[in-house]
């Protein structure tokens, strides 16, 4: 089993954040899609309110209550809206810390790696052969 780098756990753990970040997203925008609806429904019940058809008129305390559930549903969603908001933020900053330390851990590797194969280098230039009788005469 291989060990892995630093670097590769933070990738791992970045391609999660970044998906949780995806979902957060995802549940935002369907808040803002189910609040365009709420709204546009609220309109068709202020323009049937307002109309002058007699077959409107009928209606008007059935619509002035679905007007009143809709507002209720509407400060509902923009409440939700905000902490879908407010949690897109989080999790955005959380991958972005992610990141920026994947991107440090993979340079201190780079560096280690470079110290490394200087090291190498440098042991093989001033090696010395583990017996005299290795050397030629």
């Amino acid at each position: 089993m291989t060990e892995k780098t630093r670097s590769q756990k933070l990738k791992r753990l970045l391609s999660v954040q970044r998906h949780i970040e995806r979902v957060a997203e995802n549940d935002l925008a369907e808040t803002s899609r189910q609040r365009v609806e709420v709204n546009a429904a609220m309109d068709d019940v202020i323009l049937a309110l307002g109309s002058m058809d007699p077959v409107h008129h009928a209606f008007s305390q059935s619509y002035a209550d679905r007007f009143g559930r809709l507002t209720i549903k509407d400060k509902q969603l923009t409440g939700m809206q905000e902490v879908h908001e407010m949690r897109l933020a989080r999790e955005r900053a959380k991958g972005d810390r992610f990141e920026e330390g994947m991107k440090e851990a993979l340079e201190a590797e780079r560096r280690e790696a470079d110290d490394n194969a200087v090291y190498d280098v440098i042991d093989q230039q001033f090696a010395t052969p583990a017996s005299s009788k290795l050397q030629k005469p």
